[in-house]
């Protein structure tokens, strides 16, 4: 290999983990973002099938196909 492949090869590289570290900046970004959220999402559902016949039979059948297919 010579010199100028090595070197457009470095610039690749160099290119390339320049991406990655931008990528990952923006990552981090976005999961501060999602863990400075005072309010959970899951608080928002939890409970909201509260005494709801349709999931109430849903959770049966869901029980009894389990123990079916033991």
């Amino acid at each position: 290999m010579t010199s100028q492949q090595l070197e457009e090869r470095s610039h690749q590289l160099e290119a390339r983990v320049a991406t990655l570290e931008a990528e990952l900046a923006q990552m981090k970004q976005m999961l501060a973002q999602t863990l400075q959220q005072k309010e959970r999402w899951w608080l928002k559902v939890a409970g909201s099938f509260e005494n709801d016949p349709n999931f109430d039979e849903a959770v049966r059948l869901g029980q009894e196909w389990r123990k079916s297919a033991e």
